[in-house]
């Protein structure tokens, strides 16, 4: 399994794409298929200002809770209300509608910091 070129990635296994001056931010394939069925997902910020290492999401399965963190500065402009309502969009399709969080970044060469979607592969699995 490839993980989307047009993503960077944290070891944690978060997704960051960005696109103009937002990045949308998730959990990777490989998360989902570690964490198996999820269950809940709460958004811990809801809007306003994040920091790089922020935990800004929780995602619940059967097998565990996870953090979900952020690797950008910047300030949450969106939440996916209807992953909140349906978790399962996550198992379904993690870099689509599972999408968690858009983040309007402060500085978009952040970005460079994070994995490349090879290197968060390799690391990965």
């Amino acid at each position: 399994m490839s993980s989307p070129a047009d993503c960077r990635y944290l070891e944690s296994h978060e997704w960051h794409k960005l696109e103009g001056d937002v990045v949308t931010l998730g959990i990777s394939q490989f998360a989902v298929e570690e964490l198996t069925d999820i269950t809940y997902v709460e958004a811990l910020v809801q809007e306003g200002a994040v920091s790089k290492g922020d935990s800004v999401a929780e995602v619940e399965s059967v097998k565990a809770t996870s953090e979900i963190y952020t690797g950008i500065d910047g300030e949450v402009i969106a939440v996916n209300q209807e992953v909140i309502d349906n978790p399962s969009l996550i198992n379904e399709d993690p870099f689509g509608k599972g999408w968690l969080l858009k983040i309007k970044v402060s500085d978009a060469g952040q970005l460079d910091g994070l994995l490349s979607a090879a290197d968060y592969d390799a690391q990965a699995g």
